[in-house]
């Protein structure tokens, strides 16, 4: 058996979680990541820069204070950082897995009718915004045969607030040659109910946006509990 310079054979200095990261992995590429729970796929992002740690408690931690994989992956830098164990090279590789996810449900709806591929449009407002701690407003922007334009985060407000400008959003749709919009926006309380101020904002955006032939096909709102379109509710 081998053994380093100080007499200590490989087999005693291997860390006793290393068989357990061996066994995380194998799990992960023979059964994916559906057989794993939140805190085991959040341990296969962490084993990369913590490398001499145990990092179930730690990723058992993040759970216990965000809620999900979801929420650890979108919660702000510096609370992060409040947790033990968690330095600045994990949080930048946790910001470096949600850009990612991100961008691939970005790439799902690009060049798509949307009107056309509603679940996925529905996916990627709820992966981009549903778990933000503060409430944010986003237009898609489409053109005459319903594609994707442009994706534009347009405003973000406090925990309860986003201010919202009906002539600057039709401005912008005119601006990128919109013939059509998406209104998206995000409730950190967790409850997707559409307030009194939002149905009568939509109702400003929606005239204002007819008058110079531009159609709102739906207000969107997203939260950790789920979503409401407003055309489902008959509001638009």
């Amino acid at each position: 058996m081998a053994k380093d310079g100080d007499g200590f054979s490989e087999a005693s200095a291997r860390p006793h979680f290393h068989g357990h990261r061996q066994r995380l992995k194998q799990r992960f590429r023979d059964s994916g990541p559906e057989a794993l729970a939140d805190y085991e796929m959040l341990e296969l992002v962490l084993f990369r820069t913590i490398p001499r740690r145990d990092t179930k408690p730690i990723a058992k931690a993040l759970i216990a204070r965000f809620g999900s994989f979801a929420e650890v992956l979108t919660a702000p830098a510096a609370r992060l950082a409040e947790v033990e164990g968690i330095g600045e090279a994990t949080i930048t590789d946790l910001k470096v897995v949600q850009a990612a996810s991100e961008r691939i449900l970005r790439g799902q709806v690009r060049n798509k009718q949307l009107l056309t591929s509603w679940s996925e449009v529905i996916e990627y407002c709820r992966g981009t915004m549903a778990f933000s701690e503060r409430e944010e407003f986003r237009i898609l922007f489409l053109d005459k045969k319903n594609a994707l334009i442009a994706d534009e985060l347009q405003q973000s407000g406090t925990v309860d607030h986003t201010p919202v400008y009906p002539r600057e959003i039709v401005k912008r749709a005119l601006e990128v040659s919109a013939t059509a919009i998406i209104l998206v926006h995000n409730h950190p309380s967790g409850d997707p109910t559409p307030s009194r101020a939002d149905i009568q904002m939509t109702k400003q955006i929606v005239e204002i946006a007819k008058s110079l032939g531009i159609a709102v096909h739906d207000h969107i709102i997203v939260a950790r509990n789920g979503h409401t379109s407003f055309r489902g509710l008959q509001l638009i």
